[in-house]
């Protein structure tokens, strides 16, 4: 699906990032037509839902998709405060006030589910429902959990200690299309088989690239993108 046939955005926002967003309008279009505001997780992008904007676009709704900070043509801050869940919604918040809607449908995948969840606590008056795919409402912790903490009870969230590595971002920025094929992976390989602490960066080494649920021209597009930001 051509990326070019969406209408695309950018947004300075009040917050003080610049964020690229799709903004598709329904053809009656006006004051009272509903917003869809859809938040993308991990590895993903605004074209993650590409396939659906239309079929919303089509039943009336308006269809808001951000790059999500740090993602795409959207800004990516080193501070690694700014991609906290209360300033990721307050982003979205003013992202809101950008395109001058009060409250919207807000929808989240994956990571982008966490954010939504999230943003029903700290932003309680910008939404008219949520609705959260793939990754469930989790309760806000009393205390700090460190990375190491959680992998040794979510053995598949070993991934991220190697993503927190000082070598990770140059490594995973030469194997670029493996990593793809490894997270886009055929739906007959199981995810703790390449999850788990150490294996995603012995994948990248030393795993052919393989065939993925992604078509290859989807994976150029997502690709290119991505490698903006390297």
């Amino acid at each position: 699906m051509d990326p070019d046939s969406f209408n695309h955005c950018e947004a300075h926002l009040s917050t003080g990032r610049t964020y690229h967003f799709v903004d598709q309008k329904p053809q009656n279009f006006g004051e009272k037509t509903p917003t869809l505001l859809c938040v993308h997780g991990f590895p993903d992008l605004w074209y993650g839902w590409r396939y659906q904007i239309g079929s919303w676009v089509e039943r009336g709704y308006r269809v808001v998709v951000p790059d999500m900070l740090g993602y795409g043509k959207t800004d990516m801050p080193p501070e690694t405060w700014a991609y906290s869940t209360k300033h990721l919604c307050s982003d979205l918040a003013a992202l809101l006030d950008y395109i001058g809607v009060q409250k919207a449908i807000i929808i989240g995948h994956d990571w982008g589910a966490f954010i939504v969840s999230r943003f029903a606590l700290w932003q309680p008056d910008r939404s008219l429902a949520i609705a959260i795919l793939s990754v469930p409402y989790l309760p806000p912790r009393e205390q700090y959990s460190s990375l190491e903490e959680i992998v040794q009870f979510y053995p598949s969230y070993g991934y991220q200690l190697y993503f927190a590595s000082e070598e990770s971002t140059a490594e995973i920025g030469a194997h670029l299309p493996a990593l793809f094929s490894t997270l886009y992976r055929s739906p007959t390989t199981r995810i703790n088989d390449i999850l788990g602490r150490g294996q995603l960066r012995e994948i990248l080494f030393n795993a052919p690239i393989t065939e993925g649920c992604l078509l290859n021209d989807e994976v150029i597009i997502v690709l290119r993108v991505l490698q903006l930001k390297l």
